[in-house]
């Protein structure tokens, strides 16, 4: 599914192209406004490692923090299904003392919810400044209520550890299997990957660290624009950066190529942009620099966790076999 998507998003962006204005504009393109736009990226990791040691509540020191969260995103780049993400889990099991995976998962899934409500901000502000395609403004919907659904009902779950804890010895009494699943150990460590949600100043710690990473992601795109373009745009801005994080989440093939392309075209054409040919080499633009950061702080992370993809994948699979062994047991 995921290589028919991207063949259908190639053809797509293939139908707008004229190869010698594609390949003028490349020419032609001011690569040093480049170089800024990659400071703001790593700015916006570092932020984003901030954000997650936080959620944490300092169980990772930043350096493993960073190292582990930049591995976890290189793996999502070479690998389909958000593998990185169990990657992540992995690895935070590894430093002493250990972050159990499913306080890994909570914090996780919070930043997920967090910046698909970022993602929704930065289209409606685009909305008040132009015309946004409807598949964007679907995507725009249906992110912002499973992000409000979402983030409500962790809220109601970390509020409430002692009724979910009876709700778990209940069924416990009636189902002998649930006892062999230690499902009252599994559900502290997520409970304890909830807890930030709950403590006001921790929240606001979080929320912050969420805006200035997106903002630094903002800043990056708009320097990148004037490469390809006489002028930044606000608006365009947020809303390709909206239009490539929603084509992340479809399916395709690794890299999200196609997809990713396809979705800041359709953006820029919105927004009025009329040559087709540089509005796609400023899309290969962005791709590309993306692919680059991900790519050089993702190897430098497997250098410092001193682990090789093969005993990721090894570690990852150890952890789901151990994991299903106990609940066998």
């Amino acid at each position: 599914m995921g290589a028919g998507i991207s063949l259908v998003a190639l053809y797509f962006v293939g139908a707008q192209l004229n190869g010698d204005l594609f390949a003028e504009a490349l020419r032609t393109a001011r690569y040093g406004y480049v170089l800024p736009c990659v400071v703001f990226l790593l700015a916006g990791l570092v932020t984003r490692a901030l954000r997650w040691q936080t959620l944490l509540q300092g169980a990772l020191p930043l350096r493993r923090a960073f190292s582990i969260m930049n591995v976890a995103y290189l793996v999502n780049g070479i690998l389909p299904l958000r593998i990185g993400e169990v990657a992540r889990m992995y690895l935070a099991t590894r430093v002493s003392p250990p972050v159990p995976a499913l306080r890994s998962a909570g914090s996780i899934i919070i930043e997920r919810l967090l910046d698909l409500l970022a993602v929704v901000v930065m289209t409606l502000l685009a909305l008040t400044t132009g015309s946004v395609p409807r598949e964007i403004q679907m995507a725009a919907g249906l992110s912002a209520v499973v992000a409000v659904v979402g983030f409500g009902l962790l809220l109601v779950f970390a509020a409430n550890r002692r009724l979910l804890h009876g709700l778990m010895g209940g069924l416990a009494q009636h189902f002998r299997l649930l006892q062999r699943l230690h499902l009252e150990q599994r559900l502290d460590d997520f409970l304890d990957g909830l807890l930030p949600i709950t403590q006001p100043r921790r929240l606001a710690q979080v929320l912050l660290w969420t805006v200035l990473s997106w903002t630094f992601s903002i800043i990056a795109g708009y320097w990148l624009m004037y490469a390809f373009f006489d002028r930044g745009d606000l608006a365009a801005t947020m809303l390709y950066i909206a239009a490539a994080a929603f084509a992340i989440a479809l399916p395709a093939v690794p890299g999200s190529v196609g997809t990713y392309e396809a979705s800041i075209l359709l953006a820029l054409v919105a927004l009025g942009y009329e040559n087709n040919s540089t509005a796609v080499a400023f899309a290969v633009m962005v791709h590309a620099v993306n692919v680059f950061v991900h790519a050089s702080t993702g190897i430098l992370g497997f250098i410092q966790e001193g682990i090789s993809l093969g005993q990721l994948r090894s570690g990852v699979q150890q952890m789901r076999t151990v994991s299903t062994g106990q609940d066998r047991a």
